[in-house]
């Protein structure tokens, strides 16, 4: 307890150093107590792939710690500047914007992602998948107005095709959900420079939507495809909410997910890159697909009576109250979109 209380107190407070900063340094320093934090829980089961994932985990990040800190001193070297507001000059921009993409794991750096979270519990996914990726794009955003918009948007739709094309052959969920983060990612890459608030607001929401997925699959203690089909009999009611948050997730029209994708088009278009635009919607739709089949495992089959999985008693457990809202904000925050709009 005292070791996991340590290590949950230096996420925060890595995280709450990063997204405060203003220094390089400072923001250095709160990526690395990150990385050091999440690791022991990473490795916590001493399963032969929590480890190799912990190994693959830390080799990434030190590279990209590295990569971070190299662009701050050429910066720092031809500009004295030490503030992130200041990145001005191209290498250093062209540094920075690599290192992220491997903090984050976009495309082409997103190897160690799928893996990772394939070797790490559900809950400990979920903190890499959301947590881990908020001071990053953090600095992404505060950096945004120098970064370079070729290879941003080259890398955005690199990661939407790939997140697409390859989640849809996988049969363990934590990597289908590593994929759909990948293609996410994408979207938010692609609308940093010219409307960076939007950016944090698809950030924002696709946490909600995927911290509603990991908990909801932490409940049933589900992690691959085949047990999937027979959770239902475990929560029937938490099962079709399931499947509507990752239809939303998915970004189907009358759910919370199609939000920031229009809000994304909308900006696209306005900035002239109708192309793109198109591209990256026709590429959603590669994402769609393997949602669908997740939705369509959870809820639509009742699976046929050949499989080779027991079927799982009901829970008498209640749902938490958590998941509840979750769910409900991950569904129908919709409407509430004129107000959402009203805030950023």
């Amino acid at each position: 307890p005292h070791a996991k209380l340590i290590s949950t107190m230096s996420l925060l407070l890595g995280t709450t150093i990063t997204i405060s900063s203003n220094h390089w340094m400072m923001a250095w320093t709160g990526l690395e107590i990150n990385t050091l934090a999440i690791i022991p829980l990473i490795s916590k089961s001493h399963h032969p792939r929590a480890i190799e994932a912990s190994i693959k985990y830390f080799l990434v990040q030190a590279a990209a710690s590295a990569l971070v800190l190299f662009s701050s001193m050429i910066n720092a070297w031809f500009t004295g500047q030490w503030d992130i507001t200041q990145l001005t000059h191209p290498t250093a921009c062209l540094l920075l914007t690599t290192a992220i993409a491997m903090k984050l794991g976009l495309v082409p750096f997103h190897f160690w992602f799928p893996e990772v979270l394939q070797g790490s519990s559900l809950i400990t996914a979920l903190l890499l998948s959301t947590m881990m990726k908020f001071p990053p794009i953090t600095i992404l955003y505060l950096t945004s107005h120098s970064l370079n918009p070729t290879l941003l948007t080259a890398m955005a739709i690199a990661s939407a095709a790939l997140g697409g094309w390859m989640g849809l052959n996988q049969t363990q969920i934590r990597k289908i959900l590593a994929f759909s983060s990948i293609s996410h990612l994408g979207w938010m890459a692609i609308i940093l420079i010219y409307n960076p608030k939007l950016t944090l607001m698809t950030f924002y929401l696709y946490t909600l939507m995927t911290t509603t997925v990991f908990l909801t699959l932490n409940t049933t203690k589900v992690t691959k495809l085949s047990t999937l089909m027979t959770s239902w009999t475990k929560i029937p009611a938490l099962n079709v909410t399931l499947m509507l948050t990752l239809l939303s997730l998915a970004g189907l029209p009358p759910l919370t997910g199609f939000l920031p994708k229009w809000l994304i088009i909308q900006e696209l278009t306005k900035q002239e890159m109708t192309t793109a635009a198109t591209i990256i919607a026709m590429l959603s739709l590669l994402g769609l697909f393997f949602y669908l089949r997740l939705a369509y495992y959870s809820t639509i089959t009742l699976p046929p009576n050949s499989t080779n999985y027991m079927k799982q008693w009901h829970a008498n457990k209640p749902t938490s109250t958590l998941i509840a809202i979750l769910t409900s904000l991950s569904i129908s925050l919709l409407p509430l979109s004129p107000m959402i709009l009203a805030t950023i």
